[in-house]
């Protein structure tokens, strides 16, 4: 873990950045320019001939390449591509190789938001999606067809937190031509790069720990040169999923402390799962860097380390969780993660809404379940809350 923390670390603070007019400035100057002009034909012709070189902001930006260099960069990526929103990424990284008559394999338990991609959109234009159980190898082996172009996946998957062997996976879908891409938003570069385990592309919800602060929304992929080409030809420019230069420099503001953040992050998860898992009104804690997850070897081989989510089922039933939350001090309710509030997210609560995916109700997610994000709050007061919490069942 230490040397992973140190790799990241040395990638995040290096901002060297000395462009003409901006000296060697330690934060990187914010350009919130919609185009960028030329003093002669020549110039402009020679902008649009060469490529990459900014001409409008829904193209390139300056800070937002900055942001795309330095996820890459982390996730050991050749390049990467910023969007708006995580389900910008993930719509952009996976139609980008999909064409009517082709298949996606997914794994269960994806985020809610890449399910209604895959089972609500996807089938409007011929496109066909298989959900496997992704713990078992074989079976999404068998799963796989000649008109699998995609395999998608998410290690740990959302609310349950089951990990898939990414090794085993990639050498399946390589053998027969078939795109990998993962949502990396759980573990984030700092604990798990996908990409040296073979796969091809990498997403994240950038709203998350690549930000950290609550304060934006983004989403970003990362893969092979060609890959990325191929998402920036073909979805990007149509999908208008643009990251905004504001957006960029706050989740640069974010990367500089994304190694020790997550390091805290981890510790207090450790410490909170361990105390879950010794309360007798807690019939399972799912994290799959504790001793108790099925797949904690697998995760041992794949996770240099954890991040502060995790979910509890209480031993009680949907009135006794609604007291649990409500008697919660510390941990606020809201549907996202990665800052430094904790959270609590009752599984009952997402059933509620007409909205709400068969990902929720249909693969055996219990109402008891709740998920937790642990912040960088003392966890000593954490684990007061949660007990204080837990005494009301």
């Amino acid at each position: 873990m230490h040397d992973d923390l140190a790799r990241a670390a040395a990638i995040v603070t290096s901002f060297d950045y000395d462009p003409a007019g901006f000296g060697r400035s330690v934060s990187p100057p914010l350009l919130e320019s919609s185009l960028f002009t030329f003093g002669s034909y020549e110039d402009f012709e020679e902008a649009f001939r060469r490529g990459g070189v900014p001409i409008y902001t829904r193209g390139i930006n300056p800070t937002t390449r900055l942001f795309e260099e330095k996820v890459a960069a982390l996730e050991g990526a050749e390049d990467a591509k910023a969007f708006a929103s995580g389900m910008g990424a993930i719509s952009a990284a996976t139609l980008a190789f999909l064409s009517s008559g082709d298949e996606l394999v997914c794994v269960r338990n994806v985020y809610g938001d890449a399910f209604k991609l895959f089972t609500r959109l996807l089938p409007r234009f011929g496109i066909a999606t298989r959900f496997v159980d992704g713990t078992d190898p074989s079976e999404v082996e068998r799963a796989l067809s000649p008109r699998t172009r995609v395999l998608y996946l998410e290690s740990p998957t959302s609310l349950t937190f089951e990990l898939q062997d990414l090794r085993a996976l990639a050498r399946l879908a390589r053998e027969r031509q078939i795109v990998t891409v993962i949502d990396n938003t759980w573990a984030t570069p700092v604990f798990q790069r996908p990409i040296e385990m073979g796969i091809d592309v990498v997403v994240h919800s950038a709203s998350k720990y690549l930000g950290g602060h609550s304060d934006v929304v983004a989403g970003v992929v990362a893969a092979r040169r060609d890959l990325i080409a191929q998402i920036t030809r073909i979805t990007y420019p149509v999908f208008g999923a643009v990251l905004g230069p504001f957006e960029a420099w706050l989740l640069l503001r974010g990367l500089r402390t994304l190694p020790v953040r997550m390091a805290q992050h981890y510790q207090s998860a450790l410490q909170v799962a361990a105390f879950l898992e010794g309360h007798p009104r807690v019939r399972r804690v799912h994290y799959p860097l504790s001793r108790s997850h099925p797949q904690y070897e697998l995760g041992l081989r794949q996770l240099s380390g954890g991040s502060g989510l995790l979910s509890v089922e209480l031993d009680t039933d949907e009135r006794g969780v609604a007291r649990f939350c409500n008697a919660l001090r510390l941990f606020r309710m809201g549907v996202s993660w990665g800052g430094f509030e904790s959270l609590a997210c009752p599984a009952s609560v997402l059933r509620a809404s007409p909205e709400q995916p068969k990902s929720v109700t249909e693969f055996g997610v219990p109402e008891s379940l709740v998920r937790l994000h642990v912040g960088l709050e003392p966890v000593g007061a954490l684990l007061e809350d949660l007990d204080g919490a837990l005494g009301q069942l």
